[in-house]
């Protein structure tokens, strides 16, 4: 699949408005869908390198991903540019929305409309996390990281600020030898 970029600030402002637009439940799914399937900027396995380096740094994945992709093609008002479209109609919904839960919260329906929400948010997280591990299952050694995180801090309940370190420095050394 050929990877083109976005090819103006425009694009690039509209790209990452129509992640933020529908990224209800989670950003993830649809910053996925927009990036590879539908505008072809990234590879897979480019998003999830992103990603992943993302993930390491304050803040919302993919709000950094938007940062730095925006660096990336545009340099720093690509960053600014990117980062207002992901994050624009989002904060004036939220906005919205807080107003109207605030008022509404106790209500029945409205609890019920809630918890539908929340476990529709935790299919679209499966879900994505099955395409981002895609490009890595064709590595086993990128599958041992993988498995070793999720014992470590799901299983055993360590904290993510050692276990992070540690799968990074893994990496590093699988991908010394080549094996990443």
């Amino acid at each position: 699949m050929p990877v083109t970029p976005p090819s103006s600030l425009r694009e690039l402002f509209l790209g990452f408005l129509s992640i933020g637009a529908r990224s209800f439940g989670g950003v993830m799914p649809w910053a996925h869908r927009v990036m590879i399937e539908e505008r072809r900027w990234l590879t897979p396995e480019d998003f999830t390198e992103t990603v992943g380096l993302c993930q390491f740094l304050p803040g919302p994945n993919i709000g950094n991903a938007s940062i730095v992709l925006g660096k990336r093609w545009f340099g720093v008002k690509g960053s600014i540019v990117a980062f207002l479209g992901l994050f624009a109609l989002p904060f004036v919904w939220v906005l919205a929305l807080a107003v109207l839960y605030s008022e509404y919260a106790t209500h029945p329906t409205v609890r019920a409309i809630v918890t539908g929400i929340g476990a529709a948010g935790a299919g679209l997280f499966l879900g994505t996390g099955i395409k981002l591990a895609r490009p890595i299952a064709r590595r086993p050694a990128g599958l041992a990281i993988v498995a070793g995180c999720f014992l470590g801090i799901a299983i055993a309940r360590v904290s993510l600020f050692i276990v992070l370190p540690l799968a990074g420095a893994v990496a590093l050394a699988f991908a010394w030898r080549g094996r990443l």
